[in-house]
C-alpha cells in the first residue's frame, strides 16, 4: 500500500463529529471502526517497514563496528514523514473505504 498517496493529513486536523455520525448511525461505532483500521494499517506499516529494515540488520560479526547507515536513516526518515495510521482511517472512512457491517443485525436474521 503506498502509504503517502493516501491523501491522509499529515498534520492534526479538527473534525466534526457529526461527519463520523452519518458514516455510521453512532459515533462510539465510528471509534470502533476507526480504532480496528487503524490496527491494520499499523500492522502493515510495521511488516513494511521491518521487512525493509532486516537489509540492514547486524550479525555477531558486525556487531563491533557500529557505523552510521544512509539508507537506513533514510528508510526510516521516509516512515517517520508518513500520514499516521489513524489520520489514513479517518480519510477512508469519511471517503466511504471501509467496508462495516453489523454482526447484530447478522445475528437476528439467522434467528428468524
Amino acid at each position: 500500500m503506498e502509504f503517502k498517496k493516501t491523501g491522509a493529513s499529515i498534520t492534526t486536523k479538527t473534525r466534526d463529529v457529526n461527519e463520523f455520525i452519518d458514516k455510521t448511525g453512532n459515533i462510539f461505532q465510528a471509534v470502533s471502526v476507526l480504532a480496528k483500521r487503524t490496527t491494520q494499517i499499523n500492522e502493515r506499516m510495521k511488516e513494511e517497514l521491518d521487512s525493509k529494515l532486516d537489509e540492514f540488520a547486524l550479525n555477531h560479526e558486525q556487531l563491533d563496528e557500529v557505523f552510521e547507515n544512509a539508507e537506513q536513516i533514510a528508510v526510516s526518515k521516509y516512515y517517520e514523514k508518513l500520514p499516521k495510521p489513524w489520520s489514513i482511517a479517518t480519510k477512508e472512512l469519511l471517503e466511504d473505504k471501509i467496508y462495516m457491517r453489523d454482526t447484530e443485525e447478522e445475528e437476528e436474521s439467522e434467528e428468524v
